[in-house]
């Protein structure tokens, strides 16, 4: 088999912005508690982060991480994460029948950030609370004013502000399964409301409102378009969420799904691009794709967790090969979508659906699909090219001229390395890449990089930590992807 890949210097998407590595964390499972914070850990640090988890996530160079979640947040009372730990209240959490202690709040997640590189995207409380909380919240992380909030940050041991500048207007509130989910005229106007106060309080924050929790949803656009008839004029991105699952076990139809992916980005862009026309306005709404992963794993072994106990293994998805193969195409489709899509989270980043696995007191290591999103995010930086592809295709389910090579490339900010990332959907044939570099004739290939595995379903454990991991491909005349493979190849600058 054979691909044509052409791409030109000029034909530009957009500059990348480093956002769309973002990733996520909520107080869910052991995200949190066993995940990034364990004090009894060999590892942990001063805060009791565990540093082995820390050094994963550095390596990941995550931008930005969304906090604290998720279906949590529409239950949750930020006031209860802050200040003395001995006095924090022990909750019932019921997005996720579980036993919320507190020990971990804003105050100790700013802390995190920053020691693992990164910055925060607050999500503040659509559900049970309102603008009044939000407005307050606001206040406590960013303002320097000698007023309540700000000196209550202080009293904690805070003198400077945290500076969070990326906010979210809630979760999914569409969901019957949020609590205290929302019809669209009644989100859009909370949305609206808060999104005003929040910014009187910190004009310089940037807002991301809720759309639809997927495709699927029964009030889908319909949903986008009444949320943006209300907020358009005081936000600057709209959410999507989408999770992907290979319950079929059809592998050629689970790698397709990053044609759904593209669907789904370009029909909200279509909604937002409605409401721009009809508002007559100048300003462009961007995507936070806030939450996107494979997830569908941890099912059976979610349904015989104990309710009401403190950070239960739960949605710990093992990841599998086959999974790292569409999570390489899902980063190539947001890569794509480059000019719109500014912000992006995996979902999520320790133990729950992640790239990163912990033993409570034990080890932690890379799953599967931890290399696809490292070498995105290490080299899928800088400004995205279109990149034509000329290849063989395939039809799966309702999904047809599926093509067996999906690829994109990428130009360093500095101009110095060009780097074209592609996935081998085929499962059985080779196929050998046709490159035409057009603008790059004084560049040269320096790496081939590549996760190629006999096994579909191979997975990394504690035991066995790198059954899947990267090798590197000796350079030759001709460049060739193996059946079912993820492929990095990087050139320099003569």
């Amino acid at each position: 088999m054979k691909a044509k890949i052409t791409a030109r210097k000029g034909n530009v998407i957009s500059k990348i912005d480093d956002r769309i590595y973002g990733s996520f964390i909520e107080h869910l499972g052991r995200a949190v508690y066993g995940g990034i914070y364990e004090p009894t850990h060999p590892t942990a640090d001063d805060k009791g982060f565990r540093k082995d988890v820390m050094e994963l996530v550095k390596q990941l160079k995550v931008p930005v991480v969304r906090y604290p979640g998720g279906n949590f947040v529409s239950g949750y009372n930020w006031e209860d994460g802050i200040g003395d730990k001995s006095r924090r209240p022990r909750k019932m959490e019921l997005a996720w029948s579980s036993v919320e202690t507190n020990e971990v709040g804003i105050d100790e997640f700013q802390e995190w950030t920053k020691r693992a590189g990164a910055s925060v995207m607050m999500a503040v409380n659509l559900g049970t609370r309102g603008p009044d909380e939000a407005r307050n919240l606001v206040e406590y992380c960013n303002s320097e004013t000698d007023t309540y909030y700000a000196n209550l940050r202080r009293e904690n041991g805070f003198e400077k502000p945290f500076g969070i500048k990326l906010w979210c207007l809630g979760n999914e509130m569409d969901g019957p399964w949020q609590i205290c989910s929302k019809t669209p005229e009644e989100y859009g106007r909370t949305a609206y409301e808060t999104a005003k106060v929040m910014k009187m309080v910190d004009p310089s924050i940037e807002l991301v409102v809720c759309g639809s929790s997927g495709m699927g949803m029964p009030l889908w656009g319909e949903w986008e378009r009444t949320v943006l008839r209300h907020t358009y004029d005081h936000v600057e991105y709209l959410s999507l969420h989408s999770y992907y699952n290979n319950f079929a076990n059809d592998t050629p139809l689970f790698l397709a799904q990053s044609l759904n992916m593209d669907k789904f980005i370009k029909k909200t862009i279509a909604f937002c691009d409605e409401i721009k026309a009809e508002k007559r306005s100048n300003k462009t709404i961007y995507l936070s794709f806030d939450e996107w992963n494979v997830w569908f794993h941890s099912g059976e072994k979610d349904q015989k967790v104990k309710r009401w106990s403190v950070a239960p293994p739960l949605l710990e998805d093992e990841y599998t090969f086959e999974d790292a193969l569409l999570v390489g195409c899902l980063l190539i489709t947001l890569l794509k979508n480059a000019d719109r899509v500014k912000i992006a989270c995996l979902a999520q980043l320790v133990n729950v659906i992640a790239p990163i696995m912990t033993e409570t007191g034990g080890a932690a290591w890379a799953q599967t699909i931890f290399y696809p999103f490292l070498h995105a995010s290490t080299h899928g930086r800088g400004t995205a090219l279109t990149t034509a592809c000329e290849c063989g295709t395939y039809s799966a389910g309702d999904l047809q001229a599926v093509p067996y090579v999906e690829t994109i490339a990428t130009l360093s900010e500095d101009e110095n390395s060009l780097t074209v990332f592609a996935v081998n959907r085929s499962l059985c044939e080779a196929c050998t890449l046709d490159l035409r570099l057009e603008g790059f004739e004084d560049y040269h290939a320096v790496s081939h990089t590549a996760l190629e595995c006999d096994d579909l379903k191979a997975i990394n454990t504690a035991e066995n930590p790198y059954a899947v991991s990267p090798i590197e491909k000796p350079l030759g005349d001709e460049i060739v992807l193996a059946p079912k493979s993820w492929n990095v190849i990087v050139f320099e600058k003569n």
